[in-house]
């Protein structure tokens, strides 16, 4: 649709349908279709979570967790994705997982999903920029080292837990400046975003096979156990190679995420109930099928499967150093770097829209009114991107400081996202599902699947959620299962000592009618015209 069209009628329209849900316009309506794919394709970036985890498809069970794991995980993530743009379409709202959650399955589970999902929003913020400290430290850093004598490498940045935090704290405060200054640079900034992850890993895939030693498709598809210290540790000894293969899907089903940025933003996209569920699942495609040619050439460039299951962690950066001339190298680092930076920009954007969609309508237990605010001059919720973003630096200190011993911050915290978000995506699609042509959500959107389909899609994605809580907190990370069940149980003791009593939910009936003078003033003060 054309510009021009968009700004009378479809204005019109997506105005209609968010204050028929009793919000105001109060964000700055201006992502085009591509933008709301470019965001959730720049926080799903195949050049943060598929290089930085790559050594879980391969210290699993050998070429066989690229070639097989990959497309599996990212089955179980299209699953979900389906399911998610489905509701979208009809509820097209920032926040949108905790108002469908509310509206069809009650204030309770709206109040949960919310929690489940901000606190997987923070962690998977902490698990991206922890992940591009980690690649700076083993890609960027050297090129500012000097060489021994003995021919060790010295840098300034090592990746100590200590320079991680710091790395972290500069990075997602220089991420939450760019979105408090409008939705226009940050779309300006993921739009490019999407074009760097594309040409860079097109660069890299040609590099990959071009320099290989040799090339055997074999490989993608041949299991072989690397547990223990065959994998430089990555996985526990075991000789279960089905339980290996289920650990492998780590890397897919973690960097497959992030698409609920779309729903996030849809008050901020123009034709939101179209563009939206589309945003979701062009994303969730083309970043599957891409990272998998990608995760297939890196695998076929290796020169010896065995000694790079063997160096663990440092297998990819291993695997460049042993093929890659420098000077390419280089360039591809830095494109990495760059899209690994734009990938925790998109995220301070999703996590600030939920929680100012959730303390919109009072969700937080203090603070709500002032989380709530928008910017009348930059259009942003200014107070929940610096809360998002404080939140997330001192959720990675926590992590430093209680971790594991001989478990990198990077695992706790990418295992925790995972439990923390999937759950928050499975109860609204599970409320939805059951409610589905039902008074609370007679009719679909303009996107949809059939009935029949999108049900089945939904059953799949609560299976995908059983084996994703089965994987992110098997050994050595069982303490994952208690951060989440010690959580849940807060929950619950809050919910009925205090939230149930206080807490209304999104508004609906005659609380959306009495509300048409606020929602009038609201965007008065920011000076939107219908």
């Amino acid at each position: 649709m054309a510009s021009d069209d968009y700004n009378d009628h479809a204005k019109h329209e997506d105005m209609k349908v968010l204050h028929g849900m009793g919000y105001a316009q109060e964000l700055s309506r201006s992502m085009s279709k591509f933008s709301n794919f470019a965001i959730s394709f720049s926080i799903i970036c195949i050049l943060s979570g598929g290089i930085n985890s790559f050594a879980q498809a391969i210290s699993s069970v050998g070429g066989a967790g690229a070639g097989i794991g990959w497309i599996t995980g990212c089955i179980i993530s299209g699953m979900f994705a389906l399911s998610m743009a489905q509701i979208a379409s009809a509820f097209p709202t920032a926040g949108g997982l905790y108002h469908w959650a509310s509206i069809l399955g009650g204030r309770f589970w709206g109040w949960l999903t919310a929690w489940l999902n901000l606190l997987g929003l923070i962690t998977v913020l902490g698990a991206i920029n922890i992940g591009t400290a980690y690649f700076f430290a083993g890609a960027i850093a050297p090129m500012f080292g000097t060489v021994a004598e003995d021919g060790t490498m010295t840098t300034f940045f090592t990746g100590t837990d200590g320079q991680v935090v710091a790395f972290v704290a500069i990075i997602t405060i220089i991420q939450a400046v760019f979105n408090h200054i409008g939705i226009k640079a940050t779309t300006f900034l993921t739009d490019i975003s999407g074009y760097i992850i594309f040409a860079t890993t097109a660069v890299l895939v040609v590099a990959c096979l071009m320099y290989a030693p040799a090339i055997d498709i074999s490989r993608l598809w041949t299991f072989t156990n690397y547990s223990g210290d065959a994998g430089g540790g990555v996985f526990p000894q075991t000789d279960n190679v089905g339980y290996l293969f289920l650990l492998c899907l780590l890397l897919p089903v973690y960097t497959i995420t992030g698409y609920d940025a779309s729903a996030h933003t849809s008050e901020e996209t123009k034709n939101a109930a179209h563009s939206v569920p589309k945003g979701i699942v062009s994303a969730v495609i083309w970043s599957s099928l891409i990272g998998w040619i990608m995760i297939c050439a890196i695998t076929l460039a290796i020169p010896d499967m065995a000694v790079a299951a063997g160096q663990g962690w440092g297998m990819f950066f291993g695997t460049m150093d042993a093929i890659m001339p420098a000077g390419l190298k280089s360039v591809l680092y830095i494109g990495i770097f760059i899209a690994q930076l734009l990938c925790g920009l998109a995220t301070v954007t999703s996590a600030s829209r939920m929680l100012f969609a959730f303390s919109r309508d009072d969700g937080m237990p203090v603070g709500s009114k002032a989380l709530a605010t928008v910017s009348p001059k930059y259009r942003t919720p200014v107070n929940a991107i610096w809360t998002a973003t404080v939140l997330c630096i001192l959720y990675v200190v926590l992590a430093m400081m209680i971790k594991i011993e001989g478990t990198s911050i990077y695992v706790i915290v990418v295992n925790s996202t995972l439990v923390f978000l999937f759950l928050s995506f499975t109860i609204p699609l599970v409320a939805a599902m059951l409610n589905y042509g039902g008074a609370k959500w007679p009719n679909p959107g303009p996107w949809a699947m059939s009935a029949g389909l999108y049900k089945l899609v939904t059953v799949l994605s609560v299976v995908g959620m059983a084996i994703i809580l089965f994987i992110a907190v098997a050994p050595p990370n069982e303490r994952v299962l208690y951060v989440v069940a010690g959580f849940i149980a807060l929950a619950l003791v809050l919910w009925v000592a205090v939230e149930s009593r206080r807490f209304e939910g999104p508004p609906t009936g005659e609380k959306i009618a009495a509300r048409k003078a606020a929602i009038a003033a609201a965007e008065a003060a920011v000076g939107e015209k219908g």
